[in-house]
């Protein structure tokens, strides 16, 4: 009789435990935002925007600076996932890249960034304007 009552003390606790693993998940949402860009060698960027989390709108700023060649400025709409977050506060944080690219007039743009807590950015959008870059550039992105 002792054996069966460790059996099922043991299948509960492990029944716990991956009820708790799966709770623990990450999870995902979209993000959406407008961004201006501008400068001439050090440039900076600015803008606003919306994550969506669990049904929830949150909203976020957007600001940046970034070193290199870089000339001209522009307007960008960004629209994408972000994943591997538990929280819609995971996605403050600062997102590096290095890139080059350029707009002249209309143009589009895709990048993946990933910040300090894991959270990762997948993001296409359009472009309005003229800039021509080849930069290292750092993203600051605040859940208010």
């Amino acid at each position: 009789m002792r054996f069966p009552s460790v059996l099922r003390a043991a299948l509960i606790a492990l029944t716990a435990l991956f009820g708790l693993a799966g709770a623990a998940q990450a999870d995902s949402g979209t993000i959406s935002f407008k961004v201006f860009k501008g400068g001439w060698i050090i440039g900076g960027s600015a803008g606003s925007g919306t994550l969506t989390f669990q049904g929830r709108r949150y909203p976020v700023s957007i600001g940046g600076i970034s070193y290199g060649f870089v000339f001209g400025g522009s307007e960008t709409w960004f629209h994408g996932t972000v994943s591997h977050i538990r929280s819609p506060y995971d996605v403050s944080g600062v997102y590096g890249a290095a890139g080059a690219g350029a707009a002249i007039g209309r143009g589009g743009q895709a990048i993946v960034l990933t910040n300090q807590k894991g959270a990762v950015l997948s993001l296409s959008g359009r472009q309005v304007g003229l800039q021509i870059n080849a930069d290292l550039s750092g993203l600051a992105v605040t859940v208010k």
